[in-house]
């Protein structure tokens, strides 16, 4: 079954998913129908590893809700931290009862908008930043280049971390303006079996627990799905 969402993208339904694809015919989010909450992309359980790097965020930022699968995440199971996500498309925000998305409250805020000019207004805001912003030609090009980068790093807090997902570009190229950006503070994890990398970069000089210590601290529900992410970024470490 299928039912337009605006913006070249549209929803799919089956008996187990509720997925948001664009025209192309790539998924864009993927929900579990029973089980809302959980991150059913890997791509994303291995973007909140960031979590390892920085495991108690105040303040989150996503750029780029889709499906809202992070949003979610986070909103559930971090309940010491306030999230914040910006959406420039009408027509994915137009499904967020769909997708299970909780209505804003002190700690969930929802707004459509520009995903560069909303960085700019929040400098030294998030501790957490998750970008993960794509339409029908991909990334867009003021969402890619080092001004934007800078404007991620900018948005941190001394001690802040983001994540990015990059499917099917050419991630050396932004892993080289991540790393213009934030002084060579970067790395990126290419997700196992799938199209996608994970650029990470950070402020300050994070100190991490063994990953078994970091995941204890989160609840239980939110540990099997990040436990796989925690490791593989702790050996990129080097950790």
């Amino acid at each position: 079954m299928k039912s337009l969402a605006g913006g070249g993208a549209h929803l799919r339904r089956d008996w187990r998913y509720l997925e948001l694809r664009f025209e192309s015919g790539v998924t864009q989010t993927r929900m579990l129908r029973w089980a809302p909450d959980v991150l059913c992309v890997p791509y994303t359980r291995t973007m909140l590893a960031a979590l390892w790097l920085q495991p108690a965020p105040r303040t989150i930022g996503l750029l780029g809700l889709g499906g809202g699968a992070q949003a979610k995440f986070c909103h559930r199971h971090l309940r010491q931290a306030r999230v914040e996500a910006v959406e420039c498309d009408a027509g994915v925000l137009a499904l967020r009862k769909a997708f299970h998305i909780p209505a804003d409250d002190a700690r969930l805020q929802v707004v459509q908008g520009d995903g560069a000019d909303w960085l700019a207004a929040r400098r030294g805001v998030f501790d957490l930043l998750l970008v993960d912003a794509y339409g029908l030609q991909g990334i867009p090009a003021h969402l890619s280049g080092l001004d934007f980068y800078d404007r991620c790093r900018a948005a941190l807090t001394p001690e802040g971390v983001m994540a990015s997902n990059f499917y099917e570009v050419d991630a050396s190229a932004h892993q080289v303006r991540m790393r213009q950006a934030f002084d060579g503070r970067c790395l990126l994890l290419p997700e196992p079996a799938m199209s996608n990398e994970v650029g990470f970069a950070w402020n300050g000089r994070p100190r991490p627990l063994p990953p078994a210590r970091a995941l204890h601290g989160l609840p239980w529900r939110a540990r099997w799905q990040l436990r796989g992410g925690f490791h593989r970024l702790a050996d990129a470490f080097g950790a």
